[in-house]
């Protein structure tokens, strides 16, 4: 599919984003008051997620990265997980978010909660732009969404096709419709 040839259709818009994530700062910094609040972005789509969501905190925060592999190619996930980076870094004590762009099947986010909780932290907890409830293959709500949204396969904003389009400023739907 080439999907410049295909109409876009603005799933979530910038101006919706960037409200949200102001809220989601301000619901994180509440939250994470007098914590030792300790981000893992998942790589490689929730970059642009993340470092828009931190820049909205207004409390102390360490951030790292992990990059996970599901063995997939196109849209689809095999749901084998694979972990290709990890943090080294002593978790002890730590109340650890992890942030990701999307969740679907929730294969992904559970596999590396389950992990992350092996290396002791205070709490765990997960942080997701997108959720699609009706892809879920296993028992797991994110803690914090920022939109709730149906099953469409959707690109923009740090979500990619073929590796192109993370940074398009908004998230949208490929439609069948021709430009």
């Amino acid at each position: 599919m080439d999907i410049d040839k295909k109409v876009w259709e603005v799933l979530c818009s910038q101006e919706d984003i960037k409200k949200r994530l102001r809220e989601l700062g301000q619901e994180l910094s509440k939250d994470y008051d007098s914590k030792k609040l300790y981000v893992v972005s998942l790589l490689k789509g929730s970059f642009i997620f993340t470092a828009d969501l931190v820049r909205e905190l207004v409390i102390p925060v360490k951030i790292n990265f992990m990059t996970t592999s599901s063995y997939g190619y196109g849209m689809e996930s095999s749901g084998a997980v694979e972990i290709v980076s990890d943090i080294d870094e002593d978790l002890t004590d730590y109340d650890i978010l992890v942030v990701d762009d999307i969740t679907d099947s929730g294969l992904t986010m559970k596999y590396v909660l389950e992990h992350l909780q092996k290396k002791n932290p205070a709490s765990i907890k997960c942080c997701v732009l997108l959720d699609k409830p009706e892809r879920r293959q296993v028992e797991l709500n994110p803690d914090y969404v920022g939109f709730t949204i149906p099953d469409k396969f959707v690109v923009g904003y740090g979500l990619n096709y073929g590796s192109y389009y993370r940074n398009i400023p908004y998230v949208f739907v490929v439609t069948e419709k021709d430009r």
